[in-house]
């Protein structure tokens, strides 16, 4: 295995190269994403200032999608703010890299646009990354004040209309879930989410089961948990058709969600080692409960429409 100083060389290069050659640098940030953003903390600053650089509007759209995507790759570095002791690289980090991620999605953050202008600036992978992304950074709650000040929670908000909705499943609402529920307990300083209605909630929370990512990490683990107590808490208001769709959403993740810990099950049987980001087998068993809480109250709302 590598050490992370061991590509400091290719961050240097890159430092040289990518104002001048644009292709290099695609191929650096795509290589150095596929790691995981993988250089030496001496070297974490250069690498930050170049990617959000790369992210300047004046750069060619697909440097500035591969600069978002090692940023992507980077989300649970970059979500741990608490853990760096640089002063640089968190004012990097902080301060200027989250303008930078909008202004790859919305050219012009501080204008206010209509719902059909908003369409122009919708992409389905550009924005799964976008919002996998965001939501690993709503996991620590030091970053909720930048995330609204810098106008991502209005951004995440104004995709609900394009990517919860019952017609078109997308994961994309599964992420924008995920970043609101974690958001919800500092909602009184976030005032964004005052504007979201009952009926964007419960859009949000149906859309989310539609098309969860299966492969639950521990980074999901606790998302999911969340969602299961917004779902159960916005479904007042759902229709006797979405409650019948939810059902079936939640009866085929289930179903996944019982095979994985089969499989789990039978790794540890045969002496094979969990990775890291696994959940337990504890957490496993403790999501499918929570899943099957949510179908019960799921079925019993329907049956209670019924008579």
């Amino acid at each position: 295995s590598h050490l992370p100083e061991d590509f400091d060389w290719m961050v240097d290069y890159f430092d040289f190269i990518y104002s001048d050659d644009h292709e290099a640098a695609y191929d650096i940030l795509l290589l150095l994403g596929s790691m995981g953003v993988c250089c030496s903390p001496a070297k974490q600053h250069l690498f930050f200032e170049r990617l959000i650089a790369c992210m300047d509007s004046n750069m060619p759209l697909h440097l500035r999608h591969a600069a978002l995507r090692a940023a992507h790759s980077a989300r649970e570095q970059i979500a741990s703010i608490d853990a760096i002791d640089d002063a640089t690289l968190l004012d990097i980090v902080l301060t200027k890299l989250p303008p930078a991620i909008l202004s790859m999605l919305c050219p012009h953050p501080c204008i206010t646009l209509a719902n059909d202008d908003l369409n122009l600036f919708f992409n389905y992978f550009r924005d799964l990354c976008y919002v996998e992304l965001v939501c690993a950074l709503a996991r620590n709650s030091d970053w909720h004040s930048r995330l609204s000040v810098d106008r991502h929670i209005d951004w995440c908000i104004s995709m609900i209309p394009r990517y919860c909705n019952s017609e078109s499943p997308t994961q994309h609402a599964f992420y924008i879930a995920g970043i609101l529920v974690q958001i919800i307990p500092e909602q009184t300083s976030i005032t964004s989410l005052d504007s979201v209605t009952e009926q964007q909630w419960w859009d949000v929370m149906r859309s989310a089961w539609n098309h969860p990512p299966y492969n639950i990490d521990n980074a999901r683990y606790s998302k999911l948990l969340l969602l299961v107590d917004g779902t159960k808490k916005h479904m007042q208001i759902a229709s006797k058709s979405d409650l019948e769709q939810l059902i079936r959403s939640v009866d085929v993740f289930l179903k996944s969600l019982e095979r994985s810990m089969q499989l789990q099950k039978m790794r540890l049987e045969s002496g094979l080692e969990m990775t890291p980001d696994m959940p337990s087998l504890e957490q496993g068993e403790g999501i499918i409960i929570a899943v099957k809480e949510v179908r019960n109250a799921t079925s019993n709302m329907l049956e209670s429409l019924d008579q």
